[in-house]
């Protein structure tokens, strides 16, 4: 019997965090076989090159998939998943792939679910059913659309995607498979394991961490990119105010990720920032370490919604970009006001530690790679010509 061949579509930074332990999973099953595609930010080193980590940890690339266009805004993003459409298609026409996996809702990942739902593959969708009120909520909602088999991350997901109108057949709550690897962590990690100024090297000031430290991860919102410049100062001055040893960490590429780089390099020209180191990227499990020993997570990063939940990590979510997803108690969410955000991660930096397991106990990856080798393929939907 010939293994079953699993495609699995990398496009980010996050979206490798998100599945590395489903990646793993199905390459440790025996009846299937993994095929992994990297592609758009995942291949470019400002961004962090999330591929060196993919490599670095034992991954087989199957293809590469060069499709980010310059530019940082609206039109490019449309025309990254236009130029990822057309390659994917090759790809997948030359793999031959039995399931496509794409993740979450990052507006690369539409061109994965695309090709993959007019070649006829079967189309499975991690983290469907999510809302957030912004762009990221369309596009994931019209890969849930597209996609056959869905696991999803939270009962309140499965709920929206039968609602949708999804067969419950093939609707399943697995948790977030980065739960796995945070369950991990705070089992093993009584102390910061690394110097991360050492191990990842980055620029800024290297503020003492043995006493406490901030970590800030803020991404531009697709649907406010215009003021992704003047949101990121505000957090800035806010840090900056409260003279914290922080750890900041650079966007994703999205629209208006340059009005936040350029923001920050404009105020690191005209402060001091005596407390602030910056990075680019860092492997998933070191981050996760990182967190949990933090005073406090600041930003709008998913990250503070899902991993910090079941870590315990107080969060100071900033903005619309995290609005109406599932969250634990250890979230507070403030406006883009300096005052409004200083006295959140003072309260923040003291709060007592909430774990919740909302997004899952830590066995997701295990589970969808069972389901990936026993689901009947037949089933999948079919576009008519």
């Amino acid at each position: 019997m010939s293994k079953r061949k699993i495609a699995v579509v990398i496009t980010a930074r996050p979206s490798y965090s998100r599945v590395k332990t489903v990646i793993s999973a199905i390459q440790q099953h025996p009846d299937l076989e993994l095929q992994l595609i990297v592609a758009s930010s995942a291949l470019l080193d400002r961004y962090g090159s999330a591929i060196n980590y993919i490599v670095k940890d034992g991954f087989e690339i199957a293809a590469k998939v060069f499709n980010v266009l310059e530019g940082e805004n609206l039109t490019a993003a449309a025309k990254t998943t236009g130029i990822g459409i057309l390659e994917l298609s090759t790809v997948f026409d030359n793999l031959t792939p039995d399931v496509v996996v794409t993740v979450a809702d990052r507006f690369e990942t539409m061109a994965t679910a695309i090709a993959a739902s007019y070649m006829n593959i079967p189309l499975a969708h991690i983290q469907g059913g999510e809302v957030t009120g912004n762009i990221d909520e369309k596009v994931r909602h019209s890969i849930t659309k597209l996609a056959d088999y869905h696991f999803v991350a939270s009962e309140n997901a499965k709920e929206r995607v039968i609602k949708l109108g999804e067969n419950p057949e093939f609707v399943f709550n697995m948790g977030c498979p980065s739960i796995d690897i945070a369950k991990e962590v705070k089992e093993i990690s009584a102390t910061l394991p690394f110097n991360p100024y050492e191990k990842y090297g980055g620029v800024g000031a290297k503020p003492d961490l043995s006493k406490g430290y901030l970590v800030v991860m803020q991404h531009p919102v697709t649907n406010e990119y215009r003021d992704s410049r003047k949101h990121i100062e505000v957090t800035l001055e806010a840090v900056c105010q409260l003279n914290k040893p922080t750890l900041w960490f650079w966007p994703n590429v999205d629209a208006g990720a340059d009005g936040t780089s350029t923001g920050i390099r404009a105020f690191r020209e005209t402060h001091s920032l005596a407390n602030v180191h910056f990075f680019k990227n860092m492997e998933g499990k070191d981050f996760l370490h990182l967190l949990h020993h933090a005073d406090c997570l600041i930003g709008n990063s998913s990250v503070g919604i899902r991993e910090c939940a079941y870590l315990g990590v107080p969060v100071v979510n900033i903005g619309s970009r995290q609005n109406r997803r599932d969250r634990g108690s250890n979230v507070v969410d403030v406006t883009y006001e300096v005052q409004a955000i200083k006295e959140a991660i003072k309260v923040q930096s003291v709060a007592n530690r909430i774990t919740s397991d909302v997004y899952g106990g830590g066995d997701a990856g295990n589970q969808i790679a069972y389901l990936l080798a026993h689901l009947p393929l037949q089933f999948h939907k079919t576009i008519m010509y």
